[in-house]
């Protein structure tokens, strides 16, 4: 497994690949922390790829000012051993900030529909900004064939497959189903930071998600109804809501009535943690 830190070595490492027109490069952006949720990105990967690269940045960009950035769980060695593990990954690349950005750069990539103003938009205006732009960054660094994201951040997954279409990149993007604990919660870097308190009440969002599948199962179409009990279901704890909605999950679209396929998406604060989660239905027509 290769560690490269320069982009000009990871352009000629690629470029070395890219000469086998039989290889087919499986690409994972992550920001280290890396949990089985990344670890099933990379073994889908594999599975559809010959060559798998995993990135490893803490993106500075797509954090807002009071946000996490500064105590984001780094762990590059626990990092390294869990991908060298799988046998499954060709290269690692983990730049530093002042490779990514210079001390002048001034170009970003941004999305000017509704998208990246909805959902967690509305609390982080400017993270959908820096993810869009250092994504796009590292698709023209690393050149992948297909792109692998979770389901868990739907609303990012949807955004850079827009924004991948919009610019022409001839990279699939490839959506994996979200990776779960025992107890439902799905699994986040940012998991670490809960108390075991707080680690006792995060599946209630899980739970939550899944009284509004079975109102939909019981024939429930009105989307405010079902919002109106997944909230009175959190509330239930002493969480804090930032969000629930129920949209397209091609447009990010607020859908008023259960139909064809929908996301429910939710985010909450469990003291000073802020957690995501969704579920994605798809009904028959008649349903």
């Amino acid at each position: 497994m290769k560690i490269i830190n320069k982009i000009e070595e990871m352009h000629n490492y690629i470029d070395k690949i890219k000469r086998n027109k039989k290889n087919i490069i499986g690409f994972v952006p992550t920001m280290g922390a890396l949990h089985d949720g990344h670890l099933s990105l990379v073994n889908i990967a594999a599975e559809q790829c010959n060559k798998v690269v995993v990135s490893i940045f803490v993106n500075p960009i797509q954090f807002g000012q009071n946000e996490d950035f500064n105590k984001y769980p780094r762990n590059t060695k626990k990092d390294i051993k869990l991908l060298r593990t799988t046998k499954k990954v060709n290269c690692v690349f983990m730049p530093e900030a002042d490779e990514m950005y210079s001390s002048d750069f001034a170009t970003f990539v941004q999305l000017e529909n509704q998208m990246p103003k909805v959902l967690c938009g509305i609390t982080r205006p400017t993270h959908f900004k820096g993810v869009t732009t250092v994504v796009c960054k590292l698709l023209n660094i690393v050149k992948p064939d297909k792109l692998y994201l979770g389901q868990k951040d739907m609303q990012q997954a949807v955004i850079l497959k827009k924004m991948i279409m919009d610019l022409n990149y001839k990279t699939e993007v490839v959506i994996c189903p979200i990776v779960r604990e025992k107890d439902g919660l799905a699994m986040s870097s940012r998991n670490s930071y809960l108390t075991p308190d707080e680690r006792n009440i995060a599946p209630i969002l899980r739970k939550a998600l899944q009284l509004g599948e079975s109102m939909i199962e019981l024939g429930e179409r009105d989307s405010q109804t079902i919002i109106k009990e997944i909230t009175r279901k959190i509330k239930e704890t002493n969480a804090q809501i930032d969000y629930v909605e129920i949209v397209d999950p091609d447009t990010l679209l607020k859908k008023e009535r259960i139909a064809g396929r929908i996301l429910i998406a939710a985010a909450i604060y469990i003291g000073s943690t802020r957690l995501i989660d969704n579920t994605l239905i798809e009904l028959k027509e008649n349903n």
